[in-house]
């Protein structure tokens, strides 16, 4: 608000300009005051929320982000900005948060995939170039080895996820695997080693047309994953 002099020397300027009366020209000068100053609060308030909607966004917490990277959120959506990561493609984004930061290829996608959702880029589930994936991802408790080979091993993936038409498209063991699907989709599949005796799974169905399928396909891949695991509980010693 301004001070008392310069309020009525700012009164007296729009009474000459407008010719209103005193009462009349104070009254206006003070509500673009009032006005200003809710505007100037609303963005600093729409600021504030807007950070704390970064890892909702993202689909991963600030915790758990900065653990694996050293920052958190509010702090990659600041340094991507600065490079122009907004106008790259995907692959230049993972690429830059690979070599520059050094972060792993598993984590710098989930960052790239993260900034992206949080600039509108893309929304959750939904790729670059406005096709829709659904993923799924899972803990087990047996090795990285014997993850990979339930998959890649025809005889042992047919035991969880039935008799169906899957080809082995590419694999690199025991870090990745590409199916092809029988509807002639591509599935691909990461694979994590998290100590000696358990490891993670991540798969991911892409070119998919819609959120629907992505979510239907998402459920499936549930249930696939829960009868992964009864097949290992009962495999492993």
């Amino acid at each position: 608000m301004p001070r008392n002099k310069d309020f009525k020397r700012l009164v007296r300027a729009r009474m000459k300009k407008t010719g209103e009366a005193y009462t009349s020209a104070r009254a206006q000068i003070l509500k673009k005051s009032t006005a200003k100053t809710t505007s100037r609060v609303a963005a600093a308030a729409s600021d504030t929320v807007r950070k704390q909607d970064y890892a909702a966004a993202a689909g991963m917490s600030d915790a758990a982000i900065k653990a694996k990277t050293g920052c958190n959120w509010e702090r990659w959506v600041k340094t991507l900005d600065q490079f122009g990561a907004e106008n790259m493609s995907h692959r230049d984004i993972a690429a830059m948060v690979s070599k520059t930061w050094k972060v792993d290829s598993w984590w710098s996608q989930t960052v790239t995939v993260g900034y992206e959702r949080i600039k509108g880029l893309r929304a959750r589930g939904q790729r670059r170039d406005g096709s829709y994936e659904a993923t799924k991802s899972r803990t087990f408790d047996v090795p990285v080895e014997t993850l990979f080979d339930a998959w890649a091993d025809k005889t042992l993936r047919d035991r969880w996820l039935g008799d169906t038409n899957v080809k082995v498209r590419t694999a690199t063991a025991p870090k990745s695997i590409r199916l092809g699907l029988a509807d002639g989709s591509i599935l691909a599949v990461g694979f994590l080693p998290k100590g000696k005796a358990k490891s993670s799974v991540a798969v991911s169905q892409m070119k998919l047309p819609d959120r629907e399928t992505a979510n239907r396909l998402k459920q499936y891949w549930s249930e696939q994953l829960d009868a992964l695991g009864d097949v290992l509980a009962t495999s492993t010693p």
